[in-house]
């Protein structure tokens, strides 16, 4: 029996995810990335809840746990450096998690355990896709057309593989503030901690440790739609530089190595609406489909559970198009309740005034206080008697 063959655009995280469990299943995976080699820059990012099931399945737990980070946890501070509040590594949802780990050491391991069974081409991409009853033609921008019985888009938020699948119908919801990341020197009185800085005006800064010997950075600030992330990398530079000279605390010294930063990226932080995630013999994973926002903190996680949800429906369901619904009436209703931001973000995290950053960290400090976590675990105890399972996950392993 011939085995079906699936083309899988984007070599990050869902497309190797997605090509590991295709394999596993019994079909033939060829992944397609645009980039010349494997990126393995980026920031950190974390595996959560049944994200960290399904890493278990695949026998890599192990292996993103010794790529850690080694971040401890937040510490929210001022201008002047004191500490207002922190939340150490697994206290709150919404800080450190157990496997926290940089994008590039993530999207290795997931190459590293594929590259022996799937096909890679890199330095490449889709330029046209015509859809048939029984396959796929695919046209690439620099190898000759070939055909698959499945092609899936697993690119990113700006995915040109989605536009040739559904057009303009996937919306791009800009949620209003734009993030930059950057590497910067390690100094000496970088610690384990991330840390966690508001200015007036609306602008975060970040700092976070890597396993590596550096330092990540972020500048994050609200905005009206200004087509920053079209701008080229020396204009996206001199914006960030009239936007924080005067923020304070660690801002001169990011914006100093920013001038030589090799991999600035800087982008307005969105999600992705499609209505659809499947077409013919075409469908979407990932940010490509439901970015939720890097503000969820689900972004990773969930690109890892569809991958699997949509490769475990392929394995069971020999109809394709079954195959397809089931996987959208799985996985829909997480999508959504992940992407239902809670009020009030991304603004409550970027006070504007001098008053209001006062009013946020007296928040973080109350909240963080050893009495309000004693009384908050106390409730926990009594009312969460087992981890409730966000999604229900099939076990497609067995």
């Amino acid at each position: 029996m011939n085995k079906k063959k699936v083309l899988v655009s984007g070599a990050s995280i869902a497309g190797p995810t997605l090509a590991f469990w295709l394999h596993r299943f019994g079909f033939e995976v060829t992944v397609v990335e645009r980039a010349e080699e494997l990126r393995l820059g980026g920031q950190n990012i974390d595996v959560r809840n049944e994200a960290q099931k399904i890493v278990q399945l695949m026998g890599l737990e192990h292996k993103i746990r010794a790529a850690n980070t080694g971040e401890q946890g937040v510490r929210f501070v001022d201008a002047a450096n004191q500490i207002k509040g922190e939340f150490p590594k697994g206290d709150v949802d919404f800080g450190t998690a157990e496997l926290e780990i940089l994008r590039g050491d993530l999207a290795k391991i997931l190459y590293e355990a594929t590259h022996e069974n799937v096909a890679y081409i890199f330095g490449d991409q889709i330029t046209d896709l015509d859809d048939q009853d029984s396959q796929v033609t695919v046209t690439f921008k620099k190898a000759a057309p070939r055909s698959f019985d499945l092609v899936i888009a697993a690119d990113g938020i700006r995915s040109t593989t989605r536009t040739l699948m559904f057009g303009t119908e996937p919306k791009i919801k800009y949620i209003g503030v734009y993030c930059s990341y950057l590497t910067i020197p390690r100094i000496e009185s970088d610690t384990d901690w991330a840390y966690w800085y508001n200015a007036p005006g609306s602008r975060v800064i970040n700092l976070r440790p890597d396993n590596q010997g550096t330092t990540r950075a972020s500048f994050s600030f609200l905005s009206p739609d200004n087509g920053y992330e079209k701008l080229d990398v020396t204009e996206q530079k001199a914006m960030l530089k009239q936007k924080f000279a005067d923020a304070g605390w660690q801002a001169p010294r990011i914006l100093a190595a920013l001038e030589d930063s090799k991999d600035v990226y800087l982008d307005g932080i969105s999600q992705v609406n499609a209505p659809h995630w499947t077409k013919g013999r075409c469908a979407m994973v990932g940010d490509a489909a439901y970015c939720p926002t890097p503000m969820t903190g689900m972004g990773t996680s969930l690109s890892i559970i569809g991958a699997y949800i949509l490769a475990g429906e392929l394995s069971r369901n020999a109809n394709h198009e079954e195959a397809f619904t089931a996987y959208e009436k799985l996985l829909r209703p997480f999508v959504e309740d992940i992407q239902n931001l809670p009020p009030g973000v991304p603004w409550i995290a970027h006070p504007k005034t001098k008053f209001g950053i006062a009013l946020f960290n007296t928040v973080i400090g109350i909240a963080s206080s050893k009495l309000v976590k004693k009384i908050t675990k106390r409730f926990s105890a009594k009312e969460k008697k087992e981890p409730k399972e966000q999604i229900k996950l099939p076990n497609y392993a067995e």
